[in-house]
């Protein structure tokens, strides 16, 4: 699409904006990286704080100056989160008092219920098993006086792309030949030096959000002789399957107004 548009490639892929990642998060290519300009790869480290918030503000510059350049901003990569950032904004809920906070996450009785009373048109959309989700509702309402609602409606009028026209594809692969497809590009990323990428993050913070990359758990067990190579290549394969799976599901709630391409 690049060539034929005239386009700039726009990482939207939580993982392979971290410089440490280039074989395990499948970064684009020498190859592919000259074939058209590509933008917000490895341009950050994985030690420092990156958030959804940072990479929104990051890929609006790179848009602007798309459009500035008479180019076809193409953004592309598997973090939802981060295209409803540019269409639908960021809510900028006021700071939880953290004792409201810990009530509703070490609550231990029926949160769905609890939400029911508050925000029923919120409980209605979500999960009775979806307590993550739900304390954040009872969180937000408690500690502001407001529904998660009414920050997000804010944040969806002030959202980036709500008056562009925007073109949405969802690249749509048979799920058997994606665990296939995925299957051997871990063995290609094994084979390409994956093992001497883990090696230099040992020692690093396991809670930072780069060492979550499906990869990094399974091989950092191999090279602290914990399990085989081949036991943690199974694993990572199977963290993989499950990735996948997590994001068609994702994806089926989320895709309205995307073509399958």
């Amino acid at each position: 699409l690049a060539r034929e548009r005239g386009g700039v490639i726009i990482n939207a892929d939580a993982l392979q904006v971290y410089r440490e990642l280039r074989i395990l998060s499948a970064r684009p290519g020498e190859a592919e990286l000259a074939a058209a300009p590509h933008r917000l790869y490895g341009h950050v480290s994985g030690v420092e704080p990156y958030s959804v918030a940072a990479w929104l503000a990051d890929a609006v510059a790179e848009i602007e100056a798309a459009w500035a350049g008479g180019l076809l901003p193409i953004v592309t990569g598997g973090t939802g989160l981060y295209f409803m950032a540019l269409e639908r904004g960021l809510a900028e809920v006021p700071p939880i008092s953290p004792d409201i906070r810990d009530k509703w996450r070490r609550f231990e009785g029926d949160v769905h219920g609890e939400l029911l009373k508050r925000d029923p048109a919120a409980a209605t959309k979500l999960k009775p098993n979806d307590r993550q989700r739900l304390s954040r509702a009872l969180e937000v309402i408690e500690g502001t006086g407001k529904p998660l609602s009414h920050w997000q409606a804010q944040a969806q009028s002030r959202a980036f792309l709500r008056d562009a026209k925007v073109e949405r594809l969802l690249v749509d692969v048979p799920r058997a030949e994606l665990y296939a497809r995925a299957e051997a590009r871990f063995d290609q990323m094994i084979a390409a030096g994956a093992l001497e990428e883990v090696k230099p993050l040992l020692n690093y913070d396991n809670e930072l959000p780069m060492m979550k990359a499906i990869g990094i758990p399974e091989l950092t067990r191999h090279l602290r002789g914990e399990i085989s190579l081949k036991e943690a290549v199974i694993l990572a394969k199977t963290a993989t399957r499950h990735y996948i799976k997590r994001q068609f599901t994702w994806w089926r709630g989320q895709a309205a107004g995307w073509q399958k391409a």
